[in-house]
């Protein structure tokens, strides 16, 4: 269990700490010549059990608040202290009211300095202390009144913390392993050494992790190795959720790369964000929180400027909760369900605090009232009530994998869910999408009727092209999901193909006698140069024939499926067009692309011609351009698709 002392600053939470663990907190030079704690200081205490009791000691002065919530956000129990001669002062009324918005409910209170004050006075100051936390998550929290000096009371307080940790649930190490970086300094003979709470997960000596977001490395964070790490100031061999951390890094970077407020994540999670949608609640000693308020943002142990957006009306009153989204001057990493607190823009004052509901927000419609209901649906803490309701929203699919490092899934938590909640997954580029049954039929039945329509619109076309029927289906569709429809729909019976075109299995195309008598004697034109027929005016020109009457009657046999218009006015047989997709598929092989310059000088002819036949099959979804290169949209898909 991680202990975090909060209070006023001189209410003797340092001489406490000293107190009860024989371990003196402050280790700056400053701090000890000064004799008021600057930053986080950190005792630990070996337990009965084999277990370790940490302690962090934040600061208490009001300019220092920015170091107290580094400390506070990891911590599982405060120990509120409150000297009997003050009572509650204003710091103290403000890590109160820190502790409540970050969710802490655990805790104690110690009456410091009872050596210095009559029993009149103590009791006068437990009244002060019930109306502070009245109200508030600490309400009935147990009191000690003791003095830190001459030890009296201090047996009590420790036998009670004792309790605690015994009692203590540990966190489960669920999920990827996340860490928030509280400290950062180098060892001789050990190197770069990091330290935070664990937010979740595990991790091990010699692990590989990122450590993101960085501020003058790549956009991907900072690839270490964990050499070596202590768990509650203990050599260990592993770490989890709710320990204190030190881990000894390796990787190509300088100890400068690294500083507080960075995290040191598993990959699949590092994933810098500047914005997420949020639950916030402002406290009712605060003013309300208007739109676009300016603030300073305290997640983890980051302090980042940023605004936020509002997006249920134009203010939240005191008291009350709302749903926002909180823009940041800069990245960072975070999950849904973390805490975090609101200063203003001078950072002087707390003003609100939340938690975080969607870490891939999306740009528009973010006030409909479907995503409003699904923002609400991700304040329950089960993630199979947030993805039903996703699930039924999107037509084009979930992307799990958003999904899952949104929830901070590990791999085989994921897949049960996805299981459980009765999926179609489907692979997409290495990426997972998710379609509810409902939505996926729905999605067939869509392409169905869409395929229906163009029937009517061109009964003479022998169907639909894939690519474009995915567009006519739902352009936001991914091609491989539409590929999966496609096939079942294929395996069912309730859809045909023919060489490149889909179509409905009554559907046929035929071409009237006229047009096949004209076409059999313009055909061997065609098939005397396969991969590089002639155009319509050449065809014209070399047959006697209208050159319109070509260009009408070529359009006629490519809607009936024989023909292909790969550039304007250049028709290839479907023969020549299923024999060049073949081609392209073994360039691809050979290669792993297709280039202009390959292709011509496998099938001979100009550059321009090669150049035509790829931007065909890119505009026919056979293939998909990247840059100057032609790749196959799947390897799996074999050319015989585009063949008789």
């Amino acid at each position: 269990m991680i202990i975090g002392t909060a209070g006023h600053i001189d209410h003797g939470k340092t001489t406490l700490v000293k107190a009860l663990t024989g371990v003196d907190a402050d280790r700056l030079p400053q701090e000890k010549a000064r004799g008021i704690t600057l930053d986080l200081g950190y005792a630990y205490v070996p337990q009965a059990d084999g277990s370790v009791l940490g302690f962090i000691d934040v600061p208490g002065h009001e300019k220092l608040v920015h170091n107290m919530l580094a400390g506070a956000t990891g911590i599982d129990f405060v120990l509120l202290a409150i000297a009997a001669d003050d009572g509650p002062m204003p710091q103290t009324r403000e890590h109160l009211e820190l502790l409540d918005l970050l969710g802490l409910h655990r805790g104690a209170v110690a009456l410091t300095k009872c050596d210095a004050v009559d029993a009149a006075r103590i009791a006068a100051a437990r009244a002060e202390i019930d109306a502070l936390l009245a109200g508030t998550r600490l309400q009935g929290s147990p009191v000690f009144a003791l003095s830190a000096t001459t030890g009296a009371g201090v047996a009590e307080l420790r036998a009670h913390l004792d309790a605690a940790a015994a009692a203590h649930q540990a966190r489960r190490a669920t999920g990827r392993f996340r860490l928030a970086i509280d400290r950062c300094f180098t060892l001789s003979g050990i190197g770069t050494v990091v330290t935070g709470t664990a937010f979740s997960g595990r991790v091990g000596a010699g692990d590989t992790v990122i450590v993101a977001p960085t501020q003058r490395g790549s956009h991907g964070g900072i690839r270490a190795r964990v050499k070596s790490l202590h768990v509650q100031d203990r050599p260990a061999a592993h770490g989890q959720a709710g320990e204190r951390c030190a881990l000894a890094l390796a990787g190509d970077f300088d100890k400068q790369d690294i500083e507080r407020g960075m995290w040191v994540v598993d990959a699949a999670v590092a994933r810098p964000l500047t914005r997420f949608q949020a639950e916030i609640r402002v406290p009712l000693s605060q003013a309300e929180l208007k739109h676009w308020t300016p603030v300073h943002v305290h997640l983890g142990a980051a302090d980042i400027t940023g605004r936020v957006a509002l997006l249920e009306g134009e203010q939240i009153a005191p008291g009350a909760t709302a749903l926002a989204e909180i823009l940041l001057d800069r990245e960072t990493l975070t999950v849904r369900g973390d805490r975090f607190v609101l200063r203003d823009a001078s950072a002087r004052h707390s003003i609100a605090g939340g938690r975080v509901l969607d870490c891939f927000p999306p740009t528009r419609h973010k006030r409909s009232p479907a995503r409003l209901a699904l923002l609400a649906a991700l304040g329950d803490d089960d993630p199979a009530t947030s993805l039903h309701l996703q699930a039924g929203q999107a037509a084009a699919g979930v992307d799990l994998d958003r999904f899952a490092a949104n929830w901070n899934l590990a791999e085989d938590a994921a897949a049960a869910l996805w299981q459980a909640a009765g999926l179609r997954v489907v692979e997409s580029g290495g990426q997972q999408i998710g379609f509810a049954a409902a939505g996926w039929q729905a999605l067939g039945e869509r392409l169905l009727a869409a395929l229906a329509s163009e029937h009517l619109r061109a009964p003479d076309m022998v169907g639909v092209e894939r690519e474009r029927l995915r567009r006519l289906t739902l352009p936001t569709l991914e091609r491989a999901a539409f590929d999966a429809l496609v096939a079942e729909l294929l395996a069912a019976g309730r859809l045909s193909a023919s060489r490149a075109w889909l179509h409905l299995p009554a559907h046929q195309a035929s071409l009237a006698v006229g047009d096949r008598d004209l076409f059999a004697v313009l055909q061997p034109l065609l098939d005397a140069q396969a991969f590089g027929p002639p155009r319509v005016r050449d065809v014209a020109r070399a047959s006697g024939t209208a050159e319109d009457v070509v260009r009408q009657l070529f359009r006629r046999v490519a809607r009936a499926g024989e023909l292909y218009p790969v550039a304007h006015d250049h028709y290839f047989t479907a023969d020549a067009v299923a024999q060049l997709a073949a081609i392209v598929a073994e360039l691809n092989a050979e290669n792993a692309a297709a280039r202009a310059a390959d292709l011509r000088d496998r099938i001979g002819g100009g550059r321009k011609v090669a150049i035509h036949i790829l931007e065909f099959f890119d505009r026919i979804g056979y293939t998909r351009r990247v840059r100057d290169e032609h790749l196959l949209r799947s390897r799996d898909t074999p050319p015989e698709w585009l063949s008789r």
